[in-house]
């Protein structure tokens, strides 16, 4: 029978998505979501699918992702010896080759790539290993998705050769190769037809192609044709449909139940009247008449395009348009049906795939006899353990290579010459390290346990130890980065344990090994499993110990710290804080100094703020609100007290105004009503006259003229050019340094002159000794910087004296009034 689409069920996976898990992959249907890897997975990632039975596959497709695309996706087969059950333990895999896949960008995204390969394979098991994803705006996540795989095929006990006893056959073997010729794969097999049609349409599809085969082949052409209508028809149909129930998943997605409802009315009112307008009932039950000789038949109809543009709002795929397979959509990715590469290379050399580029897969039994090659480069394993053995250890068939080690273990237990035993294995041990099967190379391991305890014992030269831990050691630290969790993990667990054996832990092999700076662009696997590793060393072996210099430990995590995956970061901060806490001052050493420059990358940062715990000390966002808290207390401390200070001024201005009150006359008799004349009249004079210079005017007696002349005129007087209050002269100085809130920020007392001096000159004005130095009793103007002695009167003989301070504007300008307005009774106070 020709090859047809093969049922199989999802085995396994190494990871998933929540929301897209790979069972998604099990059906082919337009609602088909698709597997989605985990967010941030580790890459390659496996999927494993296994069929119902044992089948010939000649046809592989794969559908993917339309903006979550893998680089490149491996395909091997899988099959399992005879004699062992269908399980995914005992399958042994081949790899067929790789496809590679678009970037997408040109389509920006919104097509889903269709990859159809054929192959020539046998097998259980179909593995697909899924490289890296490409980098796009939408692929937030790093992830791979596939939408669907298929697989076409047959199954084993289906001869792919044409069928003489079919009764299809008997008549003429021409007309019946038509649909059962070994190449032929019906276009109703590929996976874009499922992808596209309502599931129910197409096995109506599939029912009435048979019909149809069978119509030509019995030469009746009429219901042949119409067969033909009808199912160009119904694939319309069924893609629409596919379309309506994109749409009704969409609107219960969104919870609206509403347009749900209203699309499944519409899909079963429009499936209803299509099956009655064609006549389905009737269709199906055509009877075929007996077979006869036919000379020509319907070729078969062309395979549908691969790649598959998406609906809007929608993880399904749209509904194929009418005469694709005649033309495809513009813009869409080409066909893809070129075979894989290893099989396109096989086909054209005829040679057996190298042993890089397939798993082994079960051969016979029989020892295949060593190449020139490889028997010059086991010379001295054969002289040692013959050439049977090391014929065992180098052939196809794993099993042989397994049961060849178990051999050379019992061998080394018991060695002729230790010597030449320990060297010869190092030499099969350093091939048989490199292992892809999981047995042999764990085989491999417990032949390196066997060198490194009981050979190293019985050859007792410690140079020869020193050899072997020199070549193996390297090989199995670097397998600690396998893409296998096993292998990776069995690895990690021996290197550790290699450097605690007594014969291998004085030559600090695993030490010097582990230590060595990780290079620029080293796999995040290898990396992760090297700082765990010196993490376990850290605790096993200590810090300083033989090999593990506090120096060399920090070398090593200092190139971690670089290194682009967070968790190799993370693991190494984590072994930087171990240190600490013993070596506190050492470890900062071999780090950026802590300042603010460093501590702005954030890796830095929380290294520090980890160590500051660790001293008890406060963090340096801590420190900064108890910086912040302190200015904001000092803050709210000047402003209360500079309320307090207006409070005190506006209850002095209030006794002042107070007292310049004229008071209410008294009228008493005799001596008594005279004197309290006298004071009156004398009161009266006083308030004529001004409190600082003395002058007398009449106009003083109204007070927002007395506040004038104290505003412009006073010569006692001086304006403050911080806070623009008015102030006395005499002790301007001290209201610059200890009164005014902006003079005090900017000004300081000299401590020679007591003057107030800007913050900036004060250095150059004591440097220079040009200020006088003020004695007891003497007093420096802050105008003429002259010394004034006397107190009260000496400050008014010169600030208002003819030869007095030549820098007091207010005395120069109070004396041209005067003679500008000599009738004005206007008269200094003596």
């Amino acid at each position: 029978m020709p090859p047809s689409k093969l049922t199989f069920q999802v085995a396994h996976a190494s990871g998933q998505d929540e929301n897209f898990r790979v069972t998604e992959l099990n059906d082919h249907r337009p609602t088909t979501q698709g597997w989605l890897s985990s967010r941030f997975c580790l890459y390659p990632q496996d999927i494993v699918i296994q069929l119902e039975q044992k089948s010939r596959l000649r046809k592989v497709q794969i559908l993917s992702h339309q903006h979550m695309i893998a680089s490149k996706i491996e395909i091997y087969v899988g099959d399992v010896p005879d004699g062992l059950s269908n399980n995914l333990q005992h399958a042994r895999y081949t790899r067929l080759g790789y496809v590679t896949l678009s970037d997408n960008e040109k389509t920006n995204y919104k097509a889903r790539e269709l990859k159809s390969v054929h192959v020539d394979a046998t097998g259980v098991f179909v593995k697909f290993v899924i490289h890296k994803n490409y980098i796009n705006k939408f692929n937030l996540y790093n992830q791979v998705g596939l939408i669907a795989l298929n697989i076409i095929g047959s199954k084993i006990d289906d001869p792919l050769e044409p069928n003489f006893n079919d009764p299809r056959a008997s008549v003429d073997p021409a007309a019946a190769g038509v649909y059962n010729r070994p190449d032929y794969i019906s276009p109703l097999e590929d996976l874009a037809f499922d992808m596209y049609q309502d599931p129910e349409i197409a096995q109506i599809i599939r029912k009435l192609e048979v019909k149809k085969q069978a119509a030509v082949l019995n030469e009746r052409y009429e219901p042949a044709n119409k067969l033909k209508n009808v199912i160009a028809e119904l694939q319309k149909v069924g893609e629409k449909l596919g379309k309506y129930q994109v749409e009704k998943r969409a609107a219960v997605e969104c919870e609206d139940y509403e347009k749900a409802a209203q699309k499944k009315a519409q899909m079963d009112e429009y499936r209803n009247n299509i099956y009655g307008e064609l006549q389905l009932h009737q269709l199906l039950r055509i009877d075929d008449e007996p077979i006869r000789d036919i000379s020509s038949a319907e070729p078969p109809p062309p395979a549908p395009p691969p790649r598959l543009a998406e609906l809007p709002n929608s993880p399904a795929p749209p509904q194929l348009p009418p005469d694709t397979a005649k033309s495809p959509l513009p813009g869409l990715t080409p066909y893809d049906d070129r075979p894989l590469p290893a099989i396109a290379k096989a086909q054209q050399q005829e040679e057996t795939p190298r042993e890089d580029e397939a798993l082994d897969a079960p051969l016979s039994n029989e020892v295949e006899p060593l190449s020139e090659k490889d028997a010059r480069e086991a010379s001295l394993a054969i002289d040692v353990f013959g050439e049977t053995l090391v014929a065992k250890c180098y052939s196809k068939n794993f099993s042989l290579r397994e049961s060849a080690i178990e051999e050379i273990i019992r061998e080394l237990s018991s060695p002729s010459d230790a010597r030449n035993s320990m060297r010869a294995a190092v030499l099969l041990s350093k091939k048989l390290l490199r292992e892809t099967v999981y047995s042999v190379y764990k085989a491999a391991i417990e032949l390196c346990r066997a060198i490194f305890t009981t050979l190293s014992d019985k050859v007792g030269v410690k140079s020869e130890t020193q050899y072997a831990a020199d070549r193996l050691i390297p090989i199995i630290l670097l397998r600690t980065g396998e893409s296998s969790q096993r292998l990776r993990d069995m690895s990690k667990m021996f290197t550790l344990e290699s450097a605690r054996l007594p014969n291998i832990q004085p030559l600090n092999v695993v030490p010097n090994e582990c230590l060595k700076p990780l290079k620029t662009g080293v796999a995040t696997r290898l990396a992760l499993s090297r700082t765990e590793i010196v993490d376990s060393l850290v605790d096993d072996l200590g810090v300083p110990s033989s090999g593990m210099d506090l120096g060399s430990v920090m070398g090593f995590e200092n190139s971690a710290l670089q290194h682009t995956a967070g968790n190799v970061r993370l693991q190494a901060e984590k072994t930087i804080v171990k240190l600490y806490e013993n070596h506190k001052e050492a470890v900062r050493t071999y780090l950026p100094p802590d300042d603010d420059k460093t501590r702005r990358n954030v890796l830095y940062r929380q290294l520090f703020e980890t160590f500051d715990k660790i001293e008890g000390k406060p963090s340096k966002a801590e420190l900064k609100k108890l910086e912040a808290d302190k200015k904001r207390a000092k803050k709210e401390e000047v402003a209360a007290l500079q309320k307090q200070l207006d409070e005190i001024k506006e209850l002095n201005a209030a006794q002042e105004s107070a007292l310049r009150q004229p008071q209410p006359k008294k009228h008493v008799a005799g001596k008594e009503n005279k004197k309290s004349d006298d004071k009156e009249e004398k009161e009266k004079e006083n308030d004529k006259a001004c409190i600082f210079c003395g002058e007398m005017d009449e106009d003083f007696i109204d007070d927002a003229k007395m506040n004038v002349h104290y505003w412009k005129s006073c010569p006692m007087l001086k304006r403050c050019s911080f806070c623009k209050q008015v102030v006395e002269i005499s002790s301007f100085n001290d209201h610059l340094i200890n009164e005014c809130g902006e003079g005090k920020k900017v000004t300081a007392k000299c401590p020679r002159c007591g003057e107030s001096i800007n913050k900036e000159e004060l250095e150059g004005h004591l440097a220079a000794k040009a200020c006088l130095q003020a004695k007891d009793g003497e007093e420096v103007c802050p105008l003429c910087h002259q010394i004034v002695v006397g107190g009260e009167n000496g400050w008014k003989s010169h600030l208002m004296g003819e030869n007095g301070c030549k820098n007091n504007a207010r005395r120069l300008q109070q004396g041209k009034e005067s003679q500008s307005r000599p009738n004005k009774k206007r008269t200094p106070r003596r």
